[in-house]
């Protein structure tokens, strides 16, 4: 979802391409673990960070909020879920003794990404690196798509641009209608279709969510 940032205050002043170089790799994060406390619910978690983390972990989108690693929050209007912090340190559920992430295989997109983040404007969007928010140095240089390591890159952004705006479209929706119960129904509605509806592991992801998006866009 939308953030009010200032970019001259945020980033380094650019924005990256998945064939760009950014000092970003911070060496396996050993020793850190600063970006999995105090997030609050700032992770929100999209269809296919749920897929990846459903299927990965064997686990059902209602196993998941049973056992606290996630949460439903209200987004611009909208319910979704994000990764539930806890504990005296306000920590990822999904954060070991060690420090070290358990579901790195398949953590979620914001992860992946971090400690850059996604801009968008014109229909899509592009990658700019957040200066103030990793404290683990030093740095060194990436090529992006390395960095964010997700499978299908293009496709993966693809994916990622038509929920934003499909969203985006909701929530512009959402701010015009004063009927409580329309809010309700919608926010039930996505999170049946897109979160807690199983996803086939034998078929693509990516078809399941276009067949659910079409049949969302009647609404």
């Amino acid at each position: 979802m939308d953030r009010e940032i200032d970019m001259k205050e945020v980033s380094d002043g650019k924005l990256y391409g998945l064939r760009d170089m950014v000092r970003a790799d911070c060496g396996g994060c050993e020793g850190c673990c600063e970006c999995c406390r105090g997030m609050g619910s700032s992770i929100v978690l999209d269809p296919y960070d749920i897929y990846h983390l459903t299927t990965g972990l064997n686990r059902s989108f209602e196993d998941l909020l049973k056992e606290e690693k996630i949460e439903l929050n209200l987004a611009e209007g909208i319910v979704l879920p994000n990764l539930k912090m806890a504990g005296q340190m306000e920590q990822c559920g999904f954060l070991n003794e060690d420090g070290r992430c358990d579901i790195h295989p398949f953590r979620p997109g914001m992860c992946r990404i971090f400690p850059m983040g996604r801009y968008y404007e014109n229909g899509g969007f592009q990658y700019f690196l957040q200066v103030h928010e990793c404290k683990k140095e030093p740095k060194t240089k990436i090529k992006v798509q390395k960095w964010i390591d997700t499978p299908n890159p293009k496709q993966n952004e693809a994916f990622i641009t038509e929920w934003h705006y499909f969203l985006k479209a909701l929530s512009k929706r959402i701010e015009h209608t004063e009927e409580g119960g329309f809010r309700k129904s919608l926010s039930m509605y996505l999170l049946k279709s897109f979160y807690v509806k199983p996803y086939e592991k034998a078929v693509d992801f990516y078809e399941q969510f276009e067949e659910r998006l079409a049949e969302a866009k009647k609404l």
